[in-house]
């Protein structure tokens, strides 16, 4: 390959020698992204021409990237703590290398007018070699230091990214994090690589919904995990799909239509009894290898009505048709499989504590379900309420003693909700507890063990706490093991049956209209399911007769801002109202447009011109 540059641009070719003497060879991804590069006319020495997309385009492909979009985001989020302090960038862009989202310490910024922004077009053929554009480019992930940059302007940065690959083998997009050369971490490759698979697995089980969807593993401990490896199945149990880990472990034989008795050595009326059954089944799969497989979603006629979890259906007011809802509850079952602490993010009254009462269920831990609230607790007294008290330990402490909140949930859950609460001087007293399992109460001098499983909540960002110093970052990391985070509802899918849901738990008898629900869509609801409850509430009050229509829900919002957007968008919109008001349904104006209900919704969301 060296020869070749040699031929193409010999300035490029004592580059990859110097590379050579400055730390061996070169990765014979970045030499081949060289030669694109150069056969593309790239000039090494010349300015940065990174394109940008405008405004309107950017919300056009966040839209057409929907799902993924959002998994990356809670990915994002997810790597901040893990590599704060090297002065990053984190980046999600889509198949063409534009640049959806970021998420970036305020120190890291680009010179020159090189900037990395929301819009900018990465791809090779723009901005040369670069950890974005090549991943995209090659298919693989990688990582471009320094001078491996095709562009020599580019030297200062170290780039790791990972393409994200759908179901079908096409590109979803890809997550990239930079920093400064100075401050790269070794490990963020790996981390990237996690996070992209965990995306890849969480987008096979979003367009699995409704089919059987088994995990595999070496070992029952590895299930749940980003090493699993993920097969759909239909109810003949033919094989739709497989990610790669699976394909690995299968030694390469998962093709489509493939039968589930040539891949995992059983046949499938088997295997589904013995997952209804154990939820796990030990087999030796084609070719010997002895594997364990655990059915994480079925289909829901399968699924027997006894065995469904508790909070997902029998929780009030509650629904989880959003993809990232559903992906949040099968996260956490699948990390209480492992006692896995968990880290709940999301603004007040999403449902957090809701998620957290099924992942009790899902655990299926005898003990008590505890929910602390940290940030109701008096500072004085928290650890004594925490950990117990031994009798007379404090000026007004119970004579007779007490075992303390997590004691109480031995066996069982604790919830840690509002954990950016915590005083420092607690969470001292908290790391020491997840590092040993020990309680010692105030005052006493005997520790005794105890088995939670453990689960926080916060809608504060704690990575920006522990810049703060208002958080312990060791703290953090630990409870950090499983991070889900739930919507808000302004943004949820399924906001329409979780109005109509909230609805039911008040009256079963109420109805509410379409047009009403659209209304109620075009408010932004900083309060969350409280704010609606209360407001559906006041509106079953004054109607009297549980029928709730646009002008019962009307005087309870506030007024409609003025009107913005483009003259385009605001086209589209009156073309969706009035469709609307002619279908009088949300689900036939989408058939009718031929775009999705949430793209309805957001339509009749938008302020109407004046």
């Amino acid at each position: 390959m060296q020869q070749e540059l040699c031929a193409a641009d010999p300035a490029l070719a004592r580059r990859a020698a110097a590379l050579v003497v400055e730390g061996g060879p070169p990765d014979t991804l970045i030499l081949d992204s060289w030669a694109r590069c150069a056969a593309a006319g790239l000039q090494a020495g010349a300015a940065v021409q990174v394109p940008v997309v405008d405004g309107g385009e950017l919300a056009r492909r966040r839209e057409r990237a929907g799902g993924v979009r959002r998994l990356a985001l809670a990915q994002m989020e997810a790597l901040v703590p893990q590599i704060a302090g090297s002065n990053f960038l984190l980046a999600f862009a889509d198949a063409d290398g534009v640049i959806l989202d970021l998420r970036t310490d305020s120190r890291f910024r680009m010179d020159d007018g090189d900037g990395i922004v929301a819009g900018s077009r990465w791809r090779e053929a723009d901005a040369g070699t670069n950890g974005l554009g090549t991943a995209l480019a090659s298919g693989q992930a990688v990582a471009v230091t320094g001078g491996e940059h095709f562009f020599e302007r580019l030297g200062r940065i170290s780039c790791t990214a990972a393409p994200v690959h759908d179901v079908d083998g096409s590109l979803a997009g890809v997550l990239d994090a930079s920093s400064y050369v100075a401050a790269r971490q070794r490990h963020t490759l790996a981390l990237v690589r996690i996070a992209a698979v965990q995306m890849e697995n969480a987008l096979l089980r979003q367009r699995m919904r409704g089919r059987w969807v088994v995990a595999l593993a070496t070992r029952p401990e590895f299930l749940g995990t980003a090493s699993e490896g993920l097969l759909a199945f239909d109810d003949a149990g033919r094989l739709l799909a497989a990610n790669a880990r699976a394909a690995q472990l299968l030694h390469g034989a998962a093709a489509a239509g493939t039968a589930c008795e040539a891949l995992l050595g059983e046949r499938w009326e088997a295997l589904v009894s013995r997952w209804r059954q154990d939820g796990a089944a030990p087999l030796r799969a084609a070719g010997g290898l002895a594997l364990h497989a655990a059915a994480v979603a079925r289909p829901p006629q399968a699924l027997p009505r006894a065995s469904r979890p508790a909070a997902l259906t029998a929780a009030p007011g509650v629904v989880a048709d959003d993809p990232a809802v559903a992906e949040a509850f099968r996260l956490v079952e699948a990390a209480v499989r492992i006692t896995a602490p968990i880290l709940i993010q999301g603004e007040t009254g999403c449902g957090k504590e809701l998620l957290a009462r099924h992942a009790h269920v899902a655990s299926g831990r005898r003990g008590h379900f505890v929910a602390v609230n940290c940030g109701a607790l008096p500072e004085g007294l928290l650890e004594a309420e925490l950990f117990g008290h031994v009798g007379g330990a404090y000026t007004g402490a119970r004579r007779e003693g007490s075992v303390g909140l997590v004691a109480s949930a031995d066996g069982g859950t604790l919830l840690l909700d509002e954990i950016g609460e915590l005083p420092l001087a607690q969470q001292a007293a908290l790391l020491r507890f997840l590092d040993d399992g020990l309680v010692r109460p105030v005052g006493g001098t005997a520790s005794r063990r105890v088995d939670v499983q453990l689960l926080a909540a916060t809608h504060v960002p704690l990575a920006e706490a522990v810049a703060a110093r208002r958080f312990r970052a060791d703290l953090l990391y630990r409870l950090d093991t499983v991070r889900v985070e739930l919507p808000p509802l302004r943004r949820r899918e399924d906001f329409c049956a979780a109005v109509r849901s909230v609805l039911a738990t008040l009256d079963g008898a109420s109805r509410i209209d379409d047009e009403a629900v659209a209304r109620l869509a075009r408010h932004d609801w900083p309060g969350n399911f409280r704010e609606l409850r209360s407001l559906l509430t006041r509106a079953l009050l004054r109607r009297g007769d549980g029928r709730l229509a646009l002008a019962d829900v009307e005087p309870l919002l506030p007024p409609l801002g003025p009107c913005s957007g483009s003259a385009l968008q605001q086209q589209a919109s009156e073309r969706v109202r009035r469709v609307f008001e002619r279908c009088g349904n949300v689900s036939r104006t989408a058939r009718e447009l031929g775009i999705s209900r949430t793209t309805v919704y957001r339509h009749l969301r938008a302020p109407q011109a004046r």
